[in-house]
């Protein structure tokens, strides 16, 4: 397995390395533990807090992304405008935040929570298990981006037609459809009825 920044250790204070972990959730959302981050992946897969953010740019159009090829989970395909996991104690919004700017390199503009999804999607190129409580966040894009080479691929703003017809020729993540549809209200209201999401 290739050695990412999702994979690596880091080291603390104290020179030690320290493994990320994620926070462990119930059904309901409530937090329940830790886990570490491939652990918490590994089959059957262990429930847990994530976030997906989808941005869109002035004329309702979504920015995609396609994952970098270092991935450790899901490498190469096309997905939303950054998922992640916040870490333990961090506020979903905060984590979306923060990883859409280390991802892109820019600062979401109008984001908002879109609810909330639960899934459990197996990779089966990965043997890898999503198993997530998702916090859904929409907003707009309106710097340029400085997309993380580590961690994006290449970008891509898309409108509903045009996703439309990548998706059916373009590999995209397990759970983006998943993520998507869950999102459609909040979309539809910050892009209006003209965007056709």
């Amino acid at each position: 397995m290739p050695i990412t920044p999702a994979t690596a250790t880091h080291s603390s204070s104290n020179g030690t390395a320290e493994a990320i972990l994620l926070e462990l959730v119930d059904e309901d959302g409530n937090t329940i533990g830790t886990a570490e981050k491939l652990a918490a992946h590994q089959a059957p897969g262990q429930l847990h807090r994530a976030f997906s953010v989808f941005l869109f740019d002035e004329r309702g159009r979504m920015l995609l992304q396609q994952r970098a090829l270092g991935k450790y989970h899901s490498p190469g395909v096309w997905s939303n405008t950054c998922c992640g996991h916040p870490y333990p104690g961090e506020a979903p919004f905060a984590a979306a935040a923060r990883r859409t700017h280390e991802e892109l390199g820019v600062s979401p503009s109008l984001l908002a929570e879109a609810g909330t999804v639960r899934y459990n999607h197996p990779d089966p190129e990965s043997g890898l298990v999503e198993q997530e409580y998702n916090h859904l966040f929409v907003g707009m894009v309106q710097a340029p981006l400085r997309p993380d080479p580590a961690e994006v691929g290449a970008t891509a703003f898309a409108t509903a037609a045009e996703l439309a017809e990548r998706h059916a020729k373009d590999t995209f993540s397990a759970w983006f459809m998943t993520v998507l549809d869950a999102a459609r209200p909040a979309i539809r209201e910050l892009t209006g009825p003209s965007a056709g999401w």
